[in-house]
């Protein structure tokens, strides 16, 4: 059974950056790549953050996303994260570019479902109603005041969560879910490195010189005289390998394509030729040729991949033709700091203790 997530579950570390939240960030950057449709700051609603084909995004939209997001990570790794330099400016500014993509992609979800009828039913639409209640019920007096929101926002914005699950759902319904083993055989090797490069005291990759790189490819051709003579290649592994790990399970279009093809081509037992890639040179050990757990694993991966890929299509088209515009000044103004009176983090668990939803990684 597949494994089933939010497309906002608090497990999604990655940023989903999307056309449309691009084009927003854009508009107010590079007058060449403005929408087709400018709309100036001062045509702005009081408090609207930006406007997708004229239907608006509020700042307490905004907070409801920032302050249940930052309030989870801030409690595994403290409040002085959000001051951490990234970039031009601080991890906040990036995490907040995030929110705006993740709210960008729901309302582009949201305007994409009219075209396709896709509305909630009475069910639907009664566990958005339940989970808001729950939701704002959990809510201080404080943290409604910080957030300035009401139930009508929480309903608004779970009803949004519950359409884009459900369009996505509609979209990729007739997704072929059968794979066989063949296409979806998952392998296990283990593996010496011995690295071209080297990383340096700001964490940049440098390259080995020619000469360096002579030396590296010496030492792995004497790593596989000691295999033929006789010496476990687990031995070996302990002494040489200069990877993070030595053992490896994977399916086709993972590993870097010379790897790939050497490790699908040895029988279980059998040592590579050396191996070269990005990373250095490489001796693979075959342990198995076919991994049923790994394999079944990777079947479900394989039909998330082909529904992400048919909902791709139809969404990325989609998004060419809306115009975005953000209100850049009071972008810039948000900053979540509720000196402690605000804590929440139900948000999202509480949607997803209502809903069936959906496995997908938008992007």
């Amino acid at each position: 059974m597949l494994r089933r997530r939010s497309i906002y579950s608090k497990g999604r570390t990655v940023p989903v950056i999307l056309a449309v939240a691009a084009s927003l960030l854009l508009c107010a950057c590079s007058d060449d790549r403005l929408p087709t449709e400018v709309v100036l700051t001062s045509d702005f609603l009081e408090d609207e953050v930006f406007r997708l084909e004229g239907h608006p995004c509020m700042k307490n939209e905004i907070m409801v996303y920032l302050a249940n997001s930052e309030n989870q990570y801030s409690e595994v790794f403290g409040n002085r994260i959000w001051s951490v330099p990234v970039g031009d400016g601080t991890l906040e500014d990036s995490y907040k570019d995030n929110i705006l993509a993740r709210i960008a992609q729901i309302k582009t979800m949201n305007l994409l479902a009219q075209q396709y009828e896709v509305v909630l039913d009475e069910e639907e639409s009664a566990k958005v109603k339940a989970a808001a209640r729950e939701y704002y019920d959990s809510l201080t007096p404080a943290e409604t005041d910080y957030l300035n929101v009401d139930m009508e926002t929480i309903e608004k914005l779970y009803g949004e969560f519950a359409v884009a699950n459900k369009l996505y759902e509609t979209i990729t319904k007739d997704v072929n879910p059968e794979i066989s083993d063949d296409e979806a055989r998952t392998i296990t090797v283990k593996t010496i490195l011995v690295k071209t490069y080297r990383i340096d005291e700001n964490g940049q990759r440098i390259e080995y010189t020619d000469e360096e790189k002579k030396n590296a490819l010496s030492r792995i051709a004497q790593i596989r005289q000691k295999l033929d003579e006789g010496v476990a290649f687990e031995v070996l592994a302990a002494d040489y390998n200069e990877d993070v790990k030595d053992e490896y399970s994977f399916g086709r279009g993972v590993m870097p394509e010379e790897f790939e093809e050497a490790a699908f081509n040895l029988g279980e037992g059998e040592v590579s030729d050396i191996i070269e890639t990005d990373y250095g040179y490489h001796l693979i050990y075959c342990v198995t040729t076919f991994n049923p757990e790994e394999t079944d694993a990777n079947k479900e991966k394989i039909v998330e991949k082909r529904k992400q890929e048919a909902f791709d299509e139809v969404y990325n088209n989609f998004v060419t033709t809306l115009t975005s515009n953000l209100n850049k000044p009071l972008w810039d103004s948000i900053h979540y700091d509720s000196g402690g009176s605000v804590t929440t983090t139900g948000f999202f668990d509480i949607y997803d203790n209502y809903f069936t939803i959906v496995s997908t990684q938008l992007s």
